[in-house]
């Protein structure tokens, strides 16, 4: 039921209201803009490199170039992506430099994904709602860090989240939006989902012709992926096999009684509870004061609880990120809660009130920001990321390193640094190996070795059930290079 209160936010309020719309879109670009300078100056200052993951996509697709098929499967290796391949092949034409143009593509991606969350609240409620959406974004630093270190969730989210402002604007739009969800769908196969549900909604309206074809857009994503397992593999469910089993060497997969409570567990993880709260709060005023208008953002919530519970019910791995899409939604709630004052008539008390409780909130969360979270940490990890990756360069370069290479693999501690180490080196696949593998028997070549004690929990021992071994030189390998974070030792 709409408030008699509401003052709509639509094309039919005049011109009046629509200045007032443009004014403040006006406003949201320069600060905007503004974003987008801070990010390129970030970027520069904080030399951030690939996750683990999107090195992967990196050699995959440079092993395309090549001629020759990418290898999927090794010890602890990634779930293939086939998107992430495709740019991968892409930037590897760049050579050494590849890798930081993919961290500032990711940026590119997380900048569209900030103004799709101002358009996506903006739409469904007002322009405050969409800016504080917007500004809870860039400030939960879980979501720009993941844009740092290029992981390819971020334009998985800005396709989604564009995809449903696009249905927002207009409703059953059909091809446009398919085609973003087939993009995600690319990414991460929770995209499938939504594109199985997109069709259901748009099947009803459509005509058999449209029917079809929006059935072969939905099924894009599947089909590319499956057709890349097998072209690579044989077996066109490779990922799904693949990732199953790697869920259960890292005790990442939940039962059936546990996916309920890792929910708010995870979600109070991705947004903070504060904010958390603000959204349970936003998501009941929306269905009281404006129902309809909260249908898109709900949708996602739901949807991205759903595909979250389906992952965990394959026995795919559960980790909070697999919730950042519903983690999105709930930030539209959360800015609801504090911006939606703006939904009611000017000048009318239940407005004055929820204002001043919304600034009340506001105070609240700049004392419990300040107080509990601490920005050296995020500084000092962005500066890791740096350094180690300069520390690891400067190490893999050295002549007797080179030397030592011509005499065998590269062994370093775990996984961790095996697509680091063949980037930095252009090393092909085999020549790098993990010694927390138990197949891996090497008594020639280089061994590289952590040496910081901030690295080590990062490069070394970040899987408990790695053996302390890996971390001890063999006998008759010397040392012959150092950085400040790794040492190379060499036996010929």
């Amino acid at each position: 039921m709409e408030s008699a209160t509401l003052t709509r936010r639509e094309p039919a309020q005049g011109p009046p209201a629509q200045r007032r719309i443009r004014d403040v879109d006006t406003i949201a670009r320069v600060l905007f803009a503004l974003l987008c300078v801070a990010f390129a100056i970030g970027f520069l200052v904080f030399p951030t490199y690939p996750n683990y993951d999107s090195y992967y996509s990196l050699l995959w697709g440079q092993e395309l170039l090549h001629g020759t098929l990418p290898t999927f499967e090794g010890f602890r290796y990634p779930t293939q992506h086939p998107l992430a391949i495709a740019a991968g092949a892409l930037l590897s034409l760049l050579g050494d430099g590849g890798d930081r143009v993919w961290v500032g593509a990711i940026f590119a991606c997380f900048l569209w994904l900030v103004w799709g969350m101002y358009r996506l609240g903006r739409d469904a409620f007002t322009p405050l709602v969409g800016g504080i959406a917007a500004l809870l974004l860039v400030s939960r630093f879980d979501f720009p860090f993941l844009a740092a270190r290029g992981y390819i969730d971020v334009p998985f989210m800005a396709l989604v989240v564009w995809a449903a402002v696009l249905e927002g604007a207009r409703p059953r739009r059909g091809t446009s939006v398919l085609v973003l969800l087939a993009l995600a769908g690319l990414l991460r196969p929770e995209a499938w989902v939504l594109s199985g549900l997109y069709w259901l909604w748009l099947a009803p309206r459509a005509s058999w012709g449209q029917r079809i074809r929006y059935a072969v857009l939905a099924a894009v994503g599947p089909l590319l992926w499956c057709l890349t397992d097998a072209v690579v593999t044989g077996d066109p469910l490779f990922s799904l096999h693949y990732t199953s089993s790697s869920a259960e060497e890292l005790g990442r997969q939940r039962t059936l009684s546990e996916i309920p409570s890792s929910i708010p567990y995870f979600f109070s993880s991705l947004v903070k509870l504060p904010v958390l709260i603000g959204a349970v709060v936003g998501l009941v005023i929306a269905a009281v004061v404006t129902p309809k208008r909260m249908l898109v953002p709900l949708a996602l919530l739901a949807s991205g609880i759903g595909t979250f519970a389906l992952v965990g019910l394959a026995g795919l791995s559960v980790i909070e990120r697999y919730l950042i899409v519903a983690a999105l939604a709930l930030l539209v709630f959360a800015a609801v809660s504090l911006g939606g004052f703006t939904m009611l008539r000017q000048g009318s008390l239940p407005r004055r009130a929820w204002a001043l409780g919304a600034l009340a909130l506001v105070v609240y969360g700049l004392v419990f920001t300040v107080t509990r979270v601490n920005p050296d940490r995020f500084v000092n990890e962005l500066r890791f990321r740096g350094d180690a990756h300069a520390a690891l360069e400067q190490v893999l370069r050295e002549p007797a390193v080179k030397a030592g290479l011509r005499c065998g693999p590269l062994t370093v501690p775990n996984h961790k640094l095996v697509p680091d180490a063949r980037w930095v080196a252009g090393l092909p696949e085999g020549r790098v190996l993990a010694r927390a593998d138990e197949d891996v028997k090497v008594d020639r070549g280089v061994g590289l070795y952590v040496t910081s004690r901030f690295a080590l929990f990062k490069h070394a021992f970040s899987d408990p059930a790695d053996p302390p071994t890996i971390q001890v030189p063999p006998a008759g390998f010397r040392r012959v290079a150092t950085s400040p974070y790794y040492a190379a030792y060499v036996r010929c």
